[in-house]
């Protein structure tokens, strides 16, 4: 790999996506990637955390990841996200960071930029797939290079994995209900394959 520069920015309240993202880091890495994994800012209410005991020791395990910026996306050639659905769309706090780009989107710096998306939900109907559809959209206005899992790798037809991006059921504690371990390392290894094409084309 050429040194691909690969930004995981995630939303999670009680750990669901951030397993997705540590999972994608941890393969992405196993291949040469410079990986930064990061969170967005939470935007809830204390009192709402406080209120979720897996909300809040999850906020609290996580205090020292680093929040994302734009700044962020400028660095990396490749970006994944990692966003649970709400009502069939992104959670508000991915959307905010997302609506915070528009300076670096009207300079060009997110053209080209590789992307992909995983999401989660609660049960297997819930808007995993349109979750990830919305957020393409917001990729599509950049300029990006969307990478899709497709059909490219045999856990695409395990559950958890479709064509759009991994995705996970989870139950009323977060955890997932089906390993999609295999799901998540294919989608973070082809995003770092197809960057790296793309970045020695450049060169």
């Amino acid at each position: 790999m050429a040194n691909v520069k690969l930004a995981i920015i995630y939303y999670s309240s009680t750990g669901t996506n951030y397993k997705l993202a540590q999972t994608a880091a941890e393969a992405a890495r196993e291949i040469g990637a410079d990986v930064k994994v990061l969170k967005v800012q939470e935007l809830a209410p204390e009192s709402a955390i406080e209120s979720n005991p897996a909300w809040k020791a999850h906020y609290d395990a996580t205090k020292d990841v680093p929040v994302a910026t734009p700044d962020d996306i400028v660095w990396a050639d490749a970006v994944i996200f990692c966003t649970p659905t709400r009502f069939g769309n992104v959670a508000s706090q991915m959307k905010q960071f997302l609506d915070t780009t528009g300076g670096i989107w009207f300079q060009g710096k997110t053209a080209n930029k590789v992307v992909s998306a995983m999401s989660s939900a609660s049960n297997s109907h819930g808007g995993h797939e349109q979750t990830i559809l919305a957020l393409y959209a917001t990729m599509y206005h950049w300029g990006a290079i969307v990478v899709a899992p497709g059909y490219t790798d045999p856990s695409a037809y395990k559950a958890g994995g479709n064509p759009y991006g991994t995705s996970v059921t989870v139950d009323n504690n977060g955890n997932w209900i089906e390993d999609v371990t295999d799901a998540v390392r294919h989608q973070a290894k082809r995003v770092v394959t197809v960057a790296d094409w793309i970045k020695k084309g450049q060169a």
